[in-house]
This record gives C-alpha cells, structure tokens and sequence, in this order.
C-alpha cells in the first residue's frame, strides 16, 4: 500500500480504486474504524461508476502514523463539553484530520475532491468544508451529526458497547463483535459477516490506544453550528433510521444547518453499511455527485 507523508509528519496508509483520470472520491473512515469499513467490493461498486476512489486510514488507526504515549484526559474533555466549557488540551482536533484529508489529496496531486465521510468520518468531511470550501466539489455527510450534543445522542446500550474496552485476545475480541450489533440494521443485520470483519480489522492493526484520543478529538472540537450554516458546499447527507449510535435527528439537524442540503433518511440502515443496501446507496450518492 502506498503511504502519504504529510508535512506534519503524518504518515496515511491508503489505497485508490479507478483511473486518477476520473473525478476523485475521498472516503473519510469513522471513530477507530480502518479504512476497510469502506469495504473493496463498495468502492470498486463507486469507482465502476466513474470515479477514482481513494480509502484511507486516520491518524491513531490502522496502519496510519500512532501518537503513541500522547496522554487524554477524556472526562474531563467530556465534562467540559457538556458544560459547554473550554476543553482542556487534546492531542488534535477534528481540525487536524481534515487537514491530513487535505494533505492526501495535495499528495495525489487532485485540486478538488468530492469527499464523503462515515459517522466521525462525517464529522471530519463536515469540519473540511468548512476549513478548506475551496477543495471541496461536494460533501457527503453519512451517519453522522453537527457537534451539537442536543442531537444525534448513543442509546445507553449503544454508547456501552461503543466505549466498552475491547479484549485484546483475538478470538475474544472476534467473539465481542456481536456487541456491534446493537447500532446495525434491525433488518439487515449479519452477525457471521460482522466477525469476519472483526477478525480482519483484528489482524491488521489491532490499536486500541487510539481511541480516547479520537474521542477527545470529537468533544473537544465543539460545535460546527456557525459554520455548517455558512456552507456553500453542495451537500448530501445520508442517515438510517436504525441508527442507535449516531440517532437520526443527527443527520436531520446537520441538512437543516447547510443551506440547500439534500437529505435523504434509509429505511433498514442502522450505523452501517448493509450489503443489500448497496445498490441503493451507490446510485444514491453518484447520481449527486455528478450533477457537481
């Protein structure tokens, strides 16, 4: 796999799907997820439609630069949140992410990208946008929310299973993947599906360490009210109905900050990507793309 250097001394792993010659598609992965949450099949699915995809991981995940020993205080970033206080220091912000994406398409040599983020993914797209308008053909926010802690709240038994420390034993950690179910597709859930992918993501780069940090990073970031609000960014934004980690008025609140943003609400999709909803979800989003 290639790898991008970027002048902060982040390296990002990442992969391309198509010709360079197509318009390019940024894939911006979620909270401690690899960039294989954007599975092959998918993006091949997207670049088979005229567009040169490009998958990546984040910074503290997969095989991507670790800032290794960068100590959070993660209550007391959360606390403050909610007190809508000042945060104390954090390692980087969501800021900083969407600077390595910006960094990764000046690597590639592309001027303009259509980015399209998933869950903190989304948050990362969201705060590019509004950073760096002008790389920006179009956004597409999935799954995820506008920083404002009234909206997009975890169920009690999504938000355990989320923060919940993973075992560090790979057949335990395989077996904890059921606990994941809880935010997928009521209809669509594949719990055999779920543990290959587990198993996977396990194999490649096991860095739990990461988490808190990119946690930090969402709180402590606040809210992107203001400038969601002053987007001119064409926007698409996707969410399920069954979402239980990122709940749906997350995306219903972030089309109605972004002016002239498209919703679209899915029937059958939790916070995930099912299978059966690819289709759909491929057609959905290139026919938006190329009307930009």
């Amino acid at each position: 796999m290639p790898r991008a250097t970027l002048p902060t001394k982040i390296e990002l792993e990442y992969e391309t799907f198509g010709s360079s010659s197509d318009p390019t598609l940024l894939l911006i992965s979620g909270f401690t997820a690899q960039m294989t949450m954007w599975n092959t099949d998918l993006c091949h699915l997207l670049a088979q439609r005229g567009y040169h995809v490009v998958r990546f991981d984040n910074r503290d995940c997969g095989l991507s630069t670790k800032i290794h020993g960068a100590e959070v205080n993660l209550n007391a970033v959360v606390g403050a949140a909610m007190m809508d206080e000042e945060p104390p220091a954090v390692p980087y912000l969501l800021s900083d992410m969407a600077n390595d994406a910006i960094g990764l398409l000046d690597h590639l040599g592309v001027d303009t990208a259509h980015v399209m983020g998933a869950s903190m993914g989304g948050m990362i797209a969201q705060t590019a946008a509004i950073n760096h308008p002008h790389r920006l053909r179009s956004l597409v926010s999935v799954m995820s929310q506008p920083g404002e802690l009234e909206v997009g709240q975890p169920t009690p038994e999504a938000m355990e299973a989320l923060v919940a420390p993973p075992p560090t034993d790979r057949e335990a950690y395989i077996e904890s993947s059921k606990n994941w179910l809880v935010w997928h597709s009521k209809k669509h859930r594949n719990p055999e599906r779920t543990r290959q992918e587990a198993a996977r993501d396990f194999d490649r780069s096991f860095y739990p360490e990461g988490g808190p940090r990119q946690l930090a990073a969402i709180y402590a970031s606040g809210r992107r009210t203001e400038g969601l609000q002053k987007l001119t960014t064409p926007t698409l934004v996707i969410h399920g109905w069954d979402d239980t980690l990122i709940a749906p008025d997350g995306g219903q609140r972030t089309a109605e900050l972004i002016p002239n943003a498209k919703l679209l609400m899915v029937d059958d999709m939790g916070h995930d990507l099912p299978v059966p909803l690819w289709p759909d979800f491929v057609a959905a989003v290139t026919s938006f793309l190329a009307a930009h």
